[in-house]
């Protein structure tokens, strides 16, 4: 019987400026079309994207088959080496986003109690903020005791954006829980399990040379367009047979 599990995924734009929140919502298309082609339900909890269409982060769900034992290799640093369109000269640059892959908690794996959190409504801002400086739509909740933030400003309901702060509260807190319980492991244990670290370069993705590289096998792949258009199966089958989490 397939794993039905559900993943709360954190893409944020890293060094490189403007094209590095560009690469960020072009791993964010990339994902959402993988999905679709997995037949997985995706629901974004949080956005905030910049003027010229790119992403500063997007923190969004996806649930099906086996969505964990899969995506869980996407998590760290993402590199891009291409031409900007806005650059004259040709000259290429190197930009970075990171994504994050946390499973979404069972009810009994996290307990947020009530009086450990502080909720503070908000307007929503800024490009994807819906119904902006009209109604305190948007949540942030603080976790008192461990000081983790969780916001969501993507529903036009409070109540619901309430929902989303907390699913991507108790995926935070569950990471936190499992980064305590890891530093506490050898380090041979802990380099089989490091796909949460979020620091650690595993991709390159080099536009001129129409090259993807894993750095953590040490492989290549063509056909970068297709890749990023979704086409991820043949890339995470290696991965999951190479890599042992």
């Amino acid at each position: 019987m397939p794993e039905q599990s559900s993943v709360i995924m954190e893409i944020r734009a890293g060094a490189g400026g403007r094209e590095a929140a560009l690469f960020a919502g072009d791993l964010f298309k990339m994902y959402s079309r993988y999905a679709v082609s997995q037949d997985w339900k995706q629901k974004t909890l949080d956005s905030h994207l910049t003027e010229l269409g790119g992403i500063k982060q997007i923190t969004f769900e996806i649930k099906g088959q086996d969505v964990f034992s899969k995506m869980k290799y996407e998590a760290g640093v993402h590199r891009v080496q291409r031409i900007p369109e806005t650059e004259k000269s040709g000259r290429i640059h190197t930009s970075t986003a990171t994504v994050a892959v946390l499973p979404k908690p069972k009810t009994t794996e996290v307990n947020i109690r009530q009086d450990q959190i502080k909720i503070d409504c908000y307007r929503a801002s800024g490009p994807g903020g819906q119904y902006v400086n009209t109604r305190d739509t948007a949540i942030r909740i603080t976790h008192i005791p461990t000081g983790l933030i969780a916001t969501s400003q993507t529903e036009r309901s409070q109540f619901q954006n309430k929902e989303n702060a907390l699913s991507i509260l108790s995926a935070r807190l569950l990471e936190k829980k499992q980064q305590e319980e890891i530093s506490k492991l050898g380090g041979e244990r802990k380099a089989q399990i490091g796909w949460a670290m979020r620091a650690e370069k595993i991709r390159t993705y080099n536009f001129p040379q129409d090259r993807i590289t894993d750095h953590r096998i040490k492989k290549k792949w063509h056909n970068l367009e297709d890749i990023m258009n979704g086409k991820l199966d043949k890339m995470i089958k290696t991965l999951q047979k190479t890599l042992v989490f």
